[in-house]
Parts: structure tokens; sequence; C-alpha cells
């Protein structure tokens, strides 16, 4: 009877710093994303609002990151694998989408990006679905694993700060178990500040326990001529500075469009009853608020609060009237 081979001894948990520096690497190795916004086996956010191009630019980059190509102002070191999980567009939208964006690196990511096209009614937050993802980026051999959007993946209360928490855990569950990189999709509260990033993400007081970085995506002023903003927040590193994107409708790649104007070069005129008037006038005489907000958003180029003060001292001053949901001129 043949002898089985002995058993190697189990690792010890507790090790000194003796032991630890052994195990050290020389210098510390590059990000998956440089500068510094994918650490090794870290935790990307990905956030902005609805419609700002989130999952535009995350596939932008899981197709970069499995190229080993740069893309719209970040170096990629090297190719790495890359597995997506994502819950919105069916596989053949969502693949013809990618055939677009593959133009621009042809073959380089064809074996490296692949796709779990089983995604869609498995739930992070419990076992079996726990079991599914790492099933999943198991059989993809993956070092960067794609979420998105994360409330497709649980079935808990983002405003319940135990329940977010809990969630938090089963993220870091799949990233120590599967020894990958994440890059989650998570969406903003409401209304957020101009220099809020982490903080702008729901149920941030858990996700701040848990991320390495914090990529927060928002439309810039319209005369900056630019898709979107880009604003970081790094645990462990100086963030870059905010930077703007240039979305090609075409090829659907986003490139760099060059630093964003910092908070003292951003001149805001003063919302007055007129300018609400006036964007009143230019939407027909009657417009509901999220439309009349836009609209002086646009006209103004200010922010989402300060436009909503100046429609609520509008209605306040007589300017313009409120009936049946709709705003409009009086009579």
């Amino acid at each position: 009877m043949k002898e089985s081979a002995p058993k190697t001894p189990p690792k010890p948990a507790v090790l000194s710093l003796a032991q630890l520096l052994t195990e050290q690497p020389a210098a510390p190795p590059a990000g998956w994303i440089e500068p510094g916004l994918l650490p090794p086996q870290g935790i990307l956010f990905v956030g902005g609002e609805p419609k700002v191009g989130k999952s535009l630019l995350v596939a932008n980059l899981a197709l970069a990151l499995a190229a080993g190509k740069d893309r719209a102002g970040f170096r990629i070191p090297a190719a790495r694998r890359v597995l997506v999980c994502q819950f919105e567009l069916p596989t053949p939208q969502f693949v013809s989408r990618l055939a677009a964006m593959r133009r621009s690196v042809g073959a380089a990511a064809d074996q490296n990006l692949l796709v779990d096209t089983r995604a869609i009614g498995h739930l992070l937050s419990a076992p079996q679905g726990l079991s599914h993802f790492l099933h999943a980026a198991r059989q993809a051999a993956a070092e960067v694993i794609v979420l998105d959007p994360l409330y497709s993946t649980h079935d808990q209360d983002e405003n319940d700060t135990r329940s977010m928490a809990a969630l938090c855990q089963s993220l870091l569950r799949l990233r120590d178990a599967s020894k990958a990189a994440l890059i989650v999709v998570h969406h903003v509260r409401k209304s957020i500040g101009r220099d809020e990033i982490g903080s702008a993400f729901r149920g941030s007081s858990a996700l701040h326990a848990v991320g390495d970085s914090y990529l927060l995506l928002t439309r810039p002023s319209a005369h900056l001529g630019a898709t979107v903003e880009l604003r970081f927040q790094f645990r462990y590193a100086a963030p870059p500075e905010p930077r703007l994107l240039q979305l090609d409708p075409q090829t659907l790649c986003f490139s760099a469009a060059g630093l964003a104007p910092s908070k003292t070069a951003i001149t805001r005129k003063k919302v007055e009853q007129e300018h609400v008037t006036k964007a009143l006038t230019d939407l027909g005489q009657q417009a509901r608020y999220n439309q009349l907000r836009q609209q002086v958003m646009d006209e103004t180029e200010c922010s989402k609060r300060t436009a909503q003060l100046a429609i609520a001292e509008a209605c306040r001053q007589g300017s313009i009237v409120q009936a049946d949901g709709q705003y409009q001129l009086p009579l």
C-alpha cells in the first residue's frame, strides 16, 4: 500500500514582527491602477449621481486592467484577470458595450476579461450568494472583481448602519477568500456638498471601515465642456487632484480632459429671483420642480442646493407660484 505524503503543518496564525518582516517585500507592490486608485487586494468604491457614467467608467477601467493599457489618465502597470459581475444590462447588451470600447485596445483584453453571466439573482448578503461569487472568482482566477451596482447584491436597508456593516463584512470575506481587489459601484445620497467624497456614499459610516479608495463622479459646470469630474479620497495616501474626463459617444471611452479648476477659480453668480423667473420662462412658463431646478443650475452654473434655495425664495416672494405639482409665473 502506497504511503501518503506527510502533511505540511499549517502556518501559525500568530507571528512575531521579525517573522513578518522576513516575508515583507523589499518594495511595496505597485497598485493595480495608479496613482493609488486600486491597491492590490484593495476595495475601491465608485459612486455618483444616476446616469453620470459610473458603469461606463468602470467598464473602461475593467477593460484597461484586462489589457494592461493606460486609460483616462490612469496608469495600468500590468494586465490583470478581471471578473465583471454586473446586474443592470442583459449580457448581450453589455457585450455590445464592451465591443465598442474594445476597438481602442484590440484583442489585448479578450482572455483576461471575464463576465459572470449568472450573477443576477445572487445576493452577496446571503451565504449561498457569497458562495456563488467566490466560485465565479476562482473559476476566473480573478485578480480584480467588479460588482456593479452594490444595491443589486443585497436586500439590506442601506440607511441602517448595522445592516450595511454586515454587508461590508461580506465584501471583506469575498476579498479575503478570493485574494482579489474589488471595484464596487455604489450610489450616493440625494444631496451632497462639493467637498464630500467618501461621506457622499449611502451607508458611508460602514463603507469607511472597509474602503481603501473612493472615486466620485460629478457633473462639472457647463462652461468646462467636459463630461464628468472625478474626485478622490484614499485611506493610505494623498489623493490626486480632481480631474475632468471627456466621453467619446462612438467608442464609449473616456479620455483625460485636464485638471478640474480649484474651488477658488470657480466663480458662481448669486441666483436672484429674476434668474428663476427667466428659467421658468425659457421652459415655457410652466415646469415641474426638477425641470425648473435643472434649468436654474444650467443657466446660472450654481449648485443644486443654491437652485433649491432660490426657487424656495422666489415662491415665498411670489415671483413664481406652485399649483398641481407645477411651477408657473403668477397670473
